[in-house]
């Protein structure tokens, strides 16, 4: 029982480490966002995803910039969009009527 408290500690320590770093190899952005490597390496060669690669060698990915993209193209929720319906028609009473 107390190797497995340490184990989840060490997983947490782990996780507070990674989640501080601003700059991810392409094993931790991989780990990090749940995208497997290999998918990685597919949106990396068709320049889907930001990365640098500093003397052409290893992938390097800015948290930053990598939670930007994992956040790009949100959807709305339905309260949301009722929300902004509701101030558009008030704000635009006049054309309306």
């Amino acid at each position: 029982m107390n190797e497995l408290k340490i184990m989840e500690q060490l997983d947490r320590i782990e996780n507070l480490l990674r989640a501080s770093k601003t700059v991810m190899s392409l094993e931790e952005a991989s780990e990090y966002s749940s995208i497997s490597r290999s998918y990685l390496y597919k949106l990396t060669a068709k320049g889907e995803i930001p990365f640098s690669k500093p003397r052409g060698k290893m992938i390097y990915f800015s948290k930053e910039k990598l939670d930007e993209w994992l956040l790009s193209n949100s959807r709305k929720s339905g309260r949301e969009i009722k929300t902004e319906a509701i101030d558009y028609a008030f704000r635009n009473k006049k054309k309306f009527l």
